[in-house]
């Protein structure tokens, strides 16, 4: 019976449109800082440039965003994707958030980190971002990891970490259904796997010249989001899902400048390292929720009160590659950040650190 209910919806859903008309999924990040928002609507035809596209309104009241006697809230198109929910030209589109008078509102911290980036002495770096996004996959009903005893607790972290096997590896379906969603919508997804905890996975942006790891990030988050809803289950970006002798939830970030990618770029990595250590408690701040709940200097994690860095050294903040020391150029790894940061604040926040500060 159910079957049969479910059918027609599908046959709907996949509707090939003989229309010129597509629709654009306008998305946007809620008060909360890591709600995120969408709506649809209907446009006369393709579309592929964001400045192209008209701006939209949404209730901010209803978002934390804005107060119930002046609730307009505007969106300002920014980058352009394919939907792979809908297909055919149809695209998701990453918008931030401005006043009727054009002013951004508090909580749009794109705007702030396109300052930076647009930036003479950043543009010329040409900064590139890789970001690690660990998540955890949780039953909806009771928000417990997918894959453990209801009420209890698997084996210990060990035979978890990139395993197979239906006693190691719980989600997989999502985590390839999201993979795949990504590559289609144009994201530069760079890879996935199981995380040391069950039930927690982490997929990779590859790196990404400035704004565009933030605005790509946050799709991908949506379309995770979106996949998660169809089969039911609930991510979770907590940092710290579960106490105890769990490993947390990160999104660690690798940065290079162009200068470190040339030769002796291993000096300029050094000297980017003791400026963020001089302004730790500032990143620190910025760099997720419930941050202190992850870093406490177990679970492959520095200590958060602790600025410390080293080569292929995952208990430090900052951890340098073999191939990087070897070679003498390349990137580093911040550690710090968690895995609901935001990353235009985190990306932002380290270009103006290593090269304006």
């Amino acid at each position: 019976m159910e079957t049969e209910k479910m059918s027609p919806l599908s046959d709907l859903l996949n509707l090939n449109l003989d229309t010129k008309q597509i629709i654009a999924e306008y998305i946007w990040i809620g008060g909360s800082g890591m709600d995120i928002r969408s709506k649809g609507r209907t446009l006369p035809g393709p579309v592929s440039d964001p400045s192209k596209l008209p701006k939209w309104n949404y209730d901010g009241s209803s978002t934390n965003q804005a107060a119930g006697d002046d609730s307009e809230v505007i969106l300002y198109p920014q980058a352009i994707f394919k939907d792979p929910f809908r297909k055919g030209n149809n695209i998701l589109v990453m918008c931030d958030a401005y006043t009727p008078k054009g002013d951004p509102i508090p909580t749009n911290n794109r705007h702030k980190a396109v300052k930076i980036f647009d930036h003479p002495n950043v543009k010329a770096e040409e900064p590139w971002f890789g970001i690690e996004q660990e998540y955890t996959l949780l039953k909806k009903d009771v928000k417990w990891p997918l894959g453990w005893p209801l009420g209890g607790f698997p084996g210990p972290q060990g035979p978890y970490y990139c395993a197979v096997g239906a006693d190691k590896a719980f989600g997989r379906d999502i985590v390839d259904g999201h993979y795949k969603a990504c590559l289609y919508a144009g994201l530069s997804i760079g890879g996935a796997n199981g995380e040391v905890m069950p039930g927690q996975w982490e997929f990779q942006i590859s790196p990404t010249v400035g704004i565009g790891a933030g605005d790509q990030l946050w799709v991908a988050r949506y379309i995770l989001e979106r996949i998660t809803e169809i089969c039911g289950v609930i991510v979770s970006f907590d940092p710290k899902p579960i106490e105890g002798d769990w490993n947390g939830a990160a999104a660690h970030t690798n940065f290079s400048t162009k200068s470190m990618r040339k030769e002796g770029g291993l000096d300029l990595i050094k000297k980017a390292i003791g400026k963020l250590e001089v302004k730790h408690k500032q990143h620190i701040a910025a760099y997720g929720e419930g941050n202190e709940r992850r870093l406490t200097g177990k679970h492959e994690t520095a200590d958060i009160n602790k600025f410390s860095w080293g080569v292929a050294d995952r208990g430090a903040s900052v951890r340098v590659g073999r191939d990087t020391e070897k070679e003498g150029k390349g990137y580093f790894e911040d550690r710090r950040p968690s895995s609901n940061m935001d990353p235009y604040l985190v990306t932002s926040m380290i270009a103006e650190t290593t090269i304006l500060g």
